[in-house]
């Protein structure tokens, strides 16, 4: 079954997941001892709340798994009963971002393609106008708006792998713009959080990612509503790293490409202090 698939697909990216975060934190855990000697004890600690954090985001995505397994294991008895497949109902629209300019809006999710429904013994009727055919995949806006979702809620990485995903499944969707515009924000908000915790070193790592992320909206989705966000959003990232001269270069890209976007008269205003001498 596709659904099957699915559950596999997303067991296997929890298991990567949770492998390279303990790597990554094993790793620093290392670094840091040896850097700072005692000293690092505070950092262990604050890397363990780190683990922690992670363990919880992947047990609720194990949560989902389980879910799914259940709906696995009951259309298969449903099938070898002889009953038709159940509906998988509507999926729900992609919602709005937060207000403010660290989230602007992610637009409404267009419903997805559907595939006709199953049956055992005889093709059923065509659905009644205005109804979804029943289904056993996921569709599109669904794993969209479950990442938006656990974005939402604080749980960037797991946020970012739901969007992943999302892109490895349905490059070319309208949305795709989007959920790349929003995998750059995760590391960007990761950063802030990092920032707020003192973790300097991690504060560099996730901006240098945001703007590796924030980049592919406009090489890949140059037509994306979130093409302008996300150059501004990238700008702002180059100047916590230092790089006035490169985040200029955004802001006059923007300007000059999207005058009528909401993120420019903001750019106009980076623009002028950066040009203004200190």
């Amino acid at each position: 079954m596709v659904l099957r698939g699915e559950v596999a697909a997303a067991q296997q990216a929890a298991q990567r997941a949770k492998s390279d975060a303990e790597t990554a934190a094993l790793r620093a855990v290392d670094a840091r001892l040896k850097a700072q000697g005692v000293d690092g004890e505070r950092d262990v600690t604050a890397l363990n709340r780190r683990l922690d954090g992670l363990a919880t985001s992947l047990t609720e995505l194990n949560a989902r798994l389980e879910e799914l397994s259940a709906r696995v294991e009951a259309l298969g008895r449903q099938v070898r009963g002889g009953g038709g497949a159940p509906s998988a109902g509507s999926a729900p629209s992609a919602g709005s971002a937060p207000s403010g300019a660290g989230a602007p809006s992610a637009g409404s999710a267009p419903s997805g393609a559907s595939a006709p429904p199953r049956a055992v013994t005889a093709t059923p009727a065509p659905p009644p106008v205005g109804q979804r055919p029943a289904t056993n995949a996921l569709q599109p806006q669904d794993i969209y708006q479950a990442a938006y979702i656990d974005f939402s809620k604080g749980s960037y990485a797991l946020a970012m792998a739901g969007f992943r995903e999302f892109l490895r499944r349905y490059p070319d969707h309208p949305l795709a713009g989007n959920a790349q515009y929003w995998i750059g924000e995760g590391f960007f908000s990761q950063a802030r959080a990092a920032a707020n915790a003192g973790q300097a070193e991690r504060v560099t790592q996730e901006l240098e990612s945001s703007v590796q992320e924030f980049r592919k909206v406009l090489a890949n989705y140059p037509r994306s509503e979130k093409a302008p966000t996300a150059l501004y959003k990238e700008a702002l990232a180059l100047i916590d790293l230092k790089q006035p001269a490169v985040a200029q270069q955004r802001l006059e890209y923007l300007v000059a490409n999207f005058p009528q976007a909401e993120e420019t008269p903001l750019a106009r205003e980076r623009l002028n202090s950066l040009k203004t001498p200190r």
